[in-house]
């Protein structure tokens, strides 16, 4: 896979994942990822943002101000 920045080889990796939930923090561990070797450039597959985008909508009604969750070890209905 190439990088959609710069265009340089990407290659397999993890990452974490943080997203400001409407003033509630959501930090997703180990999400599978393409990350460029030259400007470090995060790229997720069309499944992996699926996934990302359902568990932030479980945990948009289920937390108050803080989670950690794990990208394996997350359940989505």
């Amino acid at each position: 896979m190439r990088c959609i920045s710069c265009g340089a080889k990407t290659f397999v990796s993890t990452t974490s994942d943080v997203t400001d939930l409407d003033g509630r923090l959501v930090i997703i561990r180990n999400v599978p990822c393409h990350k460029c070797i030259e400007c470090n450039e995060i790229i997720y597959t069309g499944d992996v943002v699926k996934h990302l985008e359902e568990v932030l909508s479980t945990a948009k009604s289920t937390i108050s101000e803080i989670a950690v969750v794990d990208y394996n070890n997350s359940k989505v209905a």
